[in-house]
């Protein structure tokens, strides 16, 4: 199960991104049983989070949480991605790339970081 966690100002299409997580997760073999919850935060608290877990005072465009413990009905969580989605905004326009694209270049790599 996708779960997507986004304030309205954010414009998220949330339809195509759960389509390409299942195709990402299906390519990497992890269980479509399992949980992963992505959410889209601002820098503030991208930027607490960061200082918080990883030590640095600056506002990253993704940070993942792999969990490994069992949540409520058996259902098992994968874990959490975190985006800040006005960082996702300027990498966009420093790459020259839609921001879905990159928003999608985010989710992967949170994936990715969420099965080491």
């Amino acid at each position: 199960m996708i779960n997507f966690v986004s304030s309205s100002r954010y414009k998220i299409n949330k339809k195509s991104l759960k389509g390409f997580v299942v195709e990402v997760i299906n390519k990497l073999g992890v269980s479509p049983d399992l949980t992963i919850n992505i959410v889209f935060i601002g820098k503030n608290k991208m930027k607490k989070l960061a200082l918080s877990y990883k030590k640095e005072d600056i506002a990253l465009p993704v940070l993942s949480f792999p969990y490994k413990e069992e949540i409520l009905e058996g259902e098992s969580i994968l874990g959490e991605i975190f985006i800040c989605y006005p960082q996702a905004i300027l990498l966009a326009a420093e790459r020259n790339r839609r921001v879905e694209e990159t928003i999608i270049g985010l989710i992967k790599h949170g994936i990715e970081n969420l099965l080491k």
